[in-house]
């Protein structure tokens, strides 16, 4: 491996290491090989407006396990909503391959890639679909739908209502705890736990704010 290689795999497992996640070492270097993939077609693509492929381990493949324990608590059908580049789905379908997920994004470049990743690392448990979020209708609601930087909370609990139920999680990263948003959080959804998360060598605030629906 590259001196570049070595590194980031020393810092993606200080910080699996860290966040206090179960991770193979097989699981690693399935994370690493994504990364690589991020970096080779974001030249194209745009996939992320990070280019440092050291400050991706943190910002994207880090901060998109720190959700781990709230996604190992939850159901088996799981939603990535607006995915981009594939953050967090690809990274957490790594880690939990009994569980299943789902990678939505309308953008057919980044499905396109999407796509790739899914044939390349052998993710049989990832499904990608191009639509925009008000035309999917899967045939049963989702354990879990998480969005990162997706939209405003409102927005995400009023475009996904449909794709889950009483007993579906709803998952928002996002940076700041976002006081105002939640205050114009539709009547039928209830924030039921917001989370502080500490993510290994990222800057700035990261929180995670669960919904649930109310009826």
């Amino acid at each position: 491996m590259s001196l570049a290689i070595d590194r980031q795999a020393e810092q993606l497992d200080a910080g699996i290491r860290a966040l206090g996640v179960s991770c193979t070492t097989e699981q690693q270097q399935q994370l690493l090989a994504y990364l690589a993939l991020l970096v080779k077609w974001n030249k194209a693509y745009n996939l992320t407006a990070v280019r440092d492929p050291d400050e991706m381990v943190s910002r994207h493949l880090l901060d998109s396990l720190s959700v781990a324990p709230h996604v190992e608590a939850g159901g088996d059908a799981w939603l990535d909503v607006g995915s981009g580049g594939g953050m967090p789905g690809v990274p957490l379908a790594i880690l939990f391959p009994e569980r299943r997920f789902t990678l939505l994004d309308a953008n057919g470049k980044k499905t396109r890639f999407l796509t790739q990743v899914k044939l390349e690392l052998k993710l049989s448990n990832l499904e990608v679909v191009q639509s925009r979020v008000e035309a999917f209708h899967p045939p049963v609601p989702f354990a879990g739908i998480v969005s990162r930087a997706f939209s405003s909370l409102a927005d995400f609990a009023n475009w996904t209502r449909h794709l889950g139920d009483e007993a579906t999680h709803w998952l928002a990263m996002k940076g700041v705890q976002p006081d105002d948003e939640l205050q114009a959080l539709p009547p039928d959804f209830r924030l039921e736990h917001c989370h502080l998360l500490t993510v290994p060598g990222c800057q700035g605030q990261r929180h995670l704010l669960i919904l649930r629906r109310t009826s």
